[in-house]
C-alpha cells in the first residue's frame, strides 16, 4: 500500500531506498501554483515540510486560505502552513493578478473555506527554523515574489549558507552586450510579477550568496498546455484532474484573451520541473541584479563573466546563480502531464 509522501510520512516501497528530498513551497495559489503544488504532493521521492505564502496572484491572507484547502485536497492537512509577508519589503499595497486568477485565485471554482489552520510561525520563522533544522537538506520553491526569502535571509545570515537550494520562478533572460551589465545592448532582463512585486526582496535573494537557480518567463512560456492537452487532462482519471480542469477554465480564457494563446502557459509547474529533473533544463551561471527603481524597476539583470570590465561595478562581488537557458519542451510537458493526470 502507497502512503501520501506528506511532511513525515511514509513513502511506497519502490522510493524508500532512498531517502526524500525535503522541500518547502513559498507559494501565492494561483492556479498554476495549485498545479505545482499538487504535483509535489504527487511526487513520492519528496518529502513537503511545508508551504509558506506570499501576496502576489492573490493577498496573503488569500494565499493561505488557498494553501491550506490544497494541502486538504492532496490527503495532506497536517503539513504546515506558514503565512508569510502582507506586503513587500518597502511596504505599500501590494498588486493581486485577480483578472488572471480570478478573485479567489483558482478559477473562481468557489471551494468551501479549510477546516485546518495556519500554523503560529511566520513564513520567514518557519522558512529559517526547517532550514536550521536540516542544514545542506533543504530546497525552497519559491512562486511567488521573494519577500518571505529576502526577510529569511536578513532574519539568519546563515540561512544562504544552510539551505540546500533555492529554485526560483521569475525574470526573462535574453541578450550579451558590450558596455556594463545593465547598458542597453546588454540587458538580459524582465518584467514579471515574481520580481516586480518585490524587486528589493529579489535583489537580496539574488546576491545573498546562496545556491540559486531561476527559471525565467522565457523559458516558462515555452511550455504550455493546448487546448487539445486541457481536454485530455479533463477526460483523464487523473486524482485532481476535474479539480484543475475546473480552474483552468478561467486561466485558459484569460489566455486567450491576453496573448491570443488557446490553451495555457505552465510557469509554476515548469518551476516545479526544474526542482526534480534539473537535466531537462541548460543553464548559464551569471551575477544577476535587480532593479529597484525608475522606468526598468523590476528587471532583472545578469553579468554572466563573458567581459573582463575596467573597474568594479553594482555586480562585482556577488556569487553567480544558474539561469535556465534552454529547455526541453516537449518532454517537461510530458512529465507535467504524467503527475497532473496520476491517479
Amino acid at each position: 500500500m502507497t502512503n501520501l509522501n506528506c511532511a513525515g510520512g511514509i513513502l511506497d516501497a519502490q522510493s524508500s531506498s532512498l531517502p526524500p528530498s525535503k522541500l518547502i513551497i513559498d507559494t501565492d495559489p494561483g492556479i498554476d501554483d495549485s498545479m505545482a503544488i499538487l504535483m509535489a504532493f504527487q511526487t513520492p521521492q519528496l518529502e513537503i515540510l511545508g508551504l509558506t505564502t506570499i501576496f502576489g496572484n492573490v493577498t496573503t491572507e488569500d494565499a493561505t486560505r488557498n494553501a491550506l484547502l490544497l494541502c486538504e485536497i492532496a490527503g495532506c492537512p497536517g503539513v504546515p502552513v506558514a503565512e508569510g509577508s502582507s506586503e513587500p519589503l518597502k511596504g505599500g499595497t501590494p498588486r493581486v493578478a485577480d483578472f488572471v486568477h480570478g478573485s479567489d485565485g483558482l478559477g473562481n471554482i468557489t471551494l468551501p473555506p479549510p477546516k485546518s489552520k495556519k500554523c503560529n510561525k511566520s513564513a520567514s520563522e518557519f522558512l529559517v527554523e526547517k532550514v536550521s533544522e536540516y542544514p545542506g537538506e533543504v530546497s525552497v520553491l519559491a512562486l511567488g515574489p521573494l519577500t518571505n526569502l529576502a526577510l529569511a535571509i536578513k532574519r539568519d545570515s546563515s540561512f544562504a549558507s544552510k539551505v540546500k537550494n533555492i529554485v526560483i520562478l521569475g525574470g526573462a533572460f535574453f541578450a550579451l552586450g558590450n558596455v556594463n551589465p545593465a547598458a542597453e545592448a546588454n540587458k538580459l532582463n524582465s518584467f514579471n510579477l515574481q520580481i516586480y512585486g518585490d524587486p528589493e526582496a529579489a535583489d537580496v535573494v539574488f546576491t545573498s550568496g546562496a545556491n540559486i537557480v531561476v527559471v525565467g518567463i522565457n523559458i516558462t512560456t515555452q511550455v504550455k498546455m493546448t487546448d487539445a492537452d486541457l481536454l485530455e487532462l479533463a477526460e483523464s482519471k487523473g486524482k485532481h484532474a476535474q479539480l484543475l480542469s475546473d480552474m483552468c477554465t478561467f486561466y485558459r480564457d484569460w489566455h486567450v484573451k491576453s496573448d491570443g494563446v488557446y490553451g495555457i502557459f505552465l510557469h509554476d509547474p515548469v518551476s516545479f520541473v526544474a526542482v526534480v529533473r534539473p537535466d531537462l533544463f541548460t543553464y548559464k551561471t551569471g551575477v544577476v541584479r535587480v532593479e529597484t527603481h525608475g522606468i526598468s524597476v523590476g528587471h532583472t539583470l545578469m553579468d554572466q563573466g563573458l567581459k573582463r570590465w575596467n573597474g568594479s561595478n553594482p555586480w562585482t562581488g556577488y556569487s553567480p546563480v544558474s539561469v535556465a537557458w534552454t529547455v526541453n519542451v516537449d518532454q517537461v510537458l510530458g512529465y507535467i502531464k504524467k503527475l497532473l493526470m496520476k491517479p
